[in-house]
């Protein structure tokens, strides 16, 4: 029994198309607003027609992606999943030739003649929500009777699909994105199925490294700063220590002492449009929850974060509905993408967590996370419109 909507009557989600464009006009307002006030090394005056073009052109991705029954994209998934992968490549091996743009001590970028820059680490977290969907829904045709085995199994599949493209971002080095995509598969495994008493352990074992970590951080600071120094992971650190004490540790901690005095100095009510004080670095792209809060104070803040929690209920209510479970997987994915990346950019804003190089979704100045996020919005409209729904 077919239980998807034929293409002729294709219903949408306006709730959803609404937030998203209040999202996309917020953005732009914004980027209008603190234009004026970003360093002279930026070309201010491209900013906000670039991030509309941008928006024209991913409301004719969703467009296209409506067209397509989203059950077409498994013929594809490795296809696609492949391309990502010989991006992320691309930049490993450091493609000679001037498509490699280095910024901020990372390798995240490649530049084509006429597409201009793209940042293959955000395409990449829509791909590896496909291919995750794949896997899942492949895995319970495959393995009808659920045994522990059969998770087991489940979880390594994941985790292998998983693995290259974060571990090729991870060494970009770009952690933000890294963290985005163990989101993913993580939001992804707990919807799949698998047994709590095998997620249990994981997520204990994960909190009791983080919790270490911290312990360290107090009880032996020398040694712990001494094994990151000598470790791949001290990229990492100096994000870390500038969280736990950013005004000792002033070369990664003052761009966080600066997001929070912007922050609060907008008080309730804000300065007002175009009255920005606190030079914050990187205010147009990942800090751009900044330029808001001082702007439109705590009552503007307040109105982004509400439409972010729209969105995600929209997403959450999408996945509940859709009756096909491939469809609900692939929901489920963007949720953990979208959901991770909001928490993460404010709390990041406001020293809930380390400072990591993270877009705030359809708000920061972007091409690449603009495309990836209206495409992904795309994906999740499309399963909505395809989700037939009974009287009884």
């Amino acid at each position: 029994m077919n239980n998807k909507s034929s293409n002729s009557n294709i219903n949408i989600d306006y709730t959803l198309v609404g937030i998203i464009v209040l999202l996309g006009a917020t953005s732009l307002f914004t980027l209008y607003s603190i234009a004026p006030f970003l360093p002279a090394k930026y070309d201010n005056s491209h900013f906000l027609l670039k991030q509309a073009i941008w928006y024209v052109v991913g409301g004719g991705f969703i467009a296209l992606i409506m067209l397509i029954d989203y059950d077409r994209f498994k013929q594809l998934t490795w296809w696609i999943y492949g391309f990502g992968i010989i991006l992320l490549l691309m930049l490993f091996f450091r493609f000679p030739g001037p498509l490699i743009i280095e910024a901020n001590d990372a390798v995240s970028w490649l530049k084509f003649p006429i597409l201009g820059t793209l940042q293959p680490s955000e395409i990449m977290k829509v791909i590896l929500v496909l291919s995750n969907a794949h896997v899942i829904d492949n895995h319970h045709q495959k393995y009808m009777k659920q045994t522990l085995k059969s998770d087991i199994w489940l979880i390594i599949k994941i985790a292998l699909v998983t693995m290259l493209p974060a571990g090729l971002v991870a060494v970009e080095p770009d952690l933000g994105g890294f963290l985005v995509l163990s989101a993913i598969s993580g939001a992804m495994i707990l919807v799949s199925g698998v047994q709590w008493k095998i997620i249990l352990p994981i997520i204990t074992a994960a909190a009791l490294a983080i919790g270490s970590i911290v312990t360290a951080y107090y009880l032996i600071p020398d040694k712990l700063s001494a094994f990151f120094e000598q470790s791949v992971f001290n990229h990492v650190a100096s994000r870390f220590y500038g969280w736990m004490d950013p005004e000792k540790y002033l070369d990664s901690g003052y761009q966080l002492i600066l997001a929070m005095q912007a922050i609060g100095s907008g008080e309730l009510f804000g300065k007002g449009m175009s009255h920005l004080q606190v030079n914050v670095p990187e205010r147009h792209t990942d800090m751009i929850f900044t330029g808001i809060s001082e702007q439109f104070g705590f009552i503007g803040a307040s109105f982004v974060i509400a439409l972010f929690f729209l969105m995600i209920y929209r997403l959450i209510y999408i996945a509940i509905q859709s009756n096909d479970r491939y469809g609900s997987y692939l929901v489920t994915g963007l949720i953990g993408m979208f959901s991770y990346q909001i928490f993460q950019n404010i709390g990041m804003s406001i020293q809930i967590l380390p400072i990591t190089g993270l877009p705030l979704p359809f708000l920061s100045y972007g091409g690449s996370s603009t495309l990836t996020y209206l495409v992904a919005i795309g994906i999740a409209l499309n399963v909505y419109s395809r989700t037939r729904k009974f009287m009884f």
